[in-house]
């Protein structure tokens, strides 16, 4: 089998592309990512999902999950698994609902596992694998934005493109989920998505350079809408 060199740009790129894939059998499909708890309380309209997308953007996904990534990509770079937990306990404990909790450590539990069969042939297979066992042996809580850094750092693929091809796909599962819920239709999530580009390339800069003690947003009535989905009687989502 011919493999493309691991230091080439379009082996990067093929890799995050494979990593923000909305096939890719992470759980992010399963999410809302708190859209369908303001659907539920009247509090988004279709007019208004961009603008939501950019809040969540902007507010919490940048400043926590984005920040995590950029940090622990540093970090499994120089191979140093502690600090790299280090994150991992931060960025967990920045989540504070449950639903948000479990959602992220689900996600990233099932995307160091399948990660580190895919990629188990290639470079950096020993430093996915090792991450993927201290996730199992739950040493450390396998937040999804940390196993995603390791990943990528793994595969050699640089911390912008790497919390960029994140944030991406944070946004198409956003966007996915307001389809599902009726908020737009196919043509609507493509225009979505397009407006978002330049929230993601402004808070990916931002995310590159917050240090570590700055992880974690401020989005409460994200953080309410989570709360109160969490004891929805019914709901499609997990999140």
């Amino acid at each position: 089998m011919t493999r493309a060199h691991a230091d080439s740009p379009v082996a990067r790129l093929l890799v995050s592309l494979q990593l923000s894939d909305s096939a890719f059998p992470s759980g992010f499909y399963t999410m809302s990512h708190g859209l369908e708890g303001f659907h539920q309380q009247g509090l988004v309209r279709p007019a208004g999902v961009g603008d939501l997308l950019a809040d969540l953007l902007m507010s919490a996904v940048g400043p926590g999950d984005a920040t995590a990534l950029a940090r622990a990509h540093e970090a499994a770079g120089a191979r140093d698994w502690d600090a790299v937990a280090e994150v991992d306990g931060i960025l967990f404990a920045s989540k504070l609902n449950s639903e948000l909790r479990v959602a992220s450590t689900r996600s990233g539990r099932q995307l160091a596992d399948i990660a580190s069969e895919a990629f188990a042939d290639g470079p950096g297979a020993d430093d996915i694998a090792t991450w993927a066992k201290r996730v199992k042996a739950k040493e450390s809580p396998g937040c999804q934005p940390v196993v995603t850094a390791v990943c990528y750092a793994a595969t050699r693929v640089p911390i912008a493109e790497a919390v960029a091809s994140d944030l991406f796909a944070f946004a198409v599962s956003f966007v996915g989920a307001a389809l599902r819920l009726r908020l737009t239709d196919h043509r609507g999530a493509q225009v979505l998505l397009r407006h978002a580009q330049p929230v993601i390339e402004a808070v990916t800069r931002d995310a590159i350079a917050r240090p570590l003690h700055d992880i974690g947003g401020f989005a409460p009535v994200a953080d309410i809408m989570s709360a109160g989905h969490e004891r929805a009687e019914a709901r499609l989502f997990t999140s």
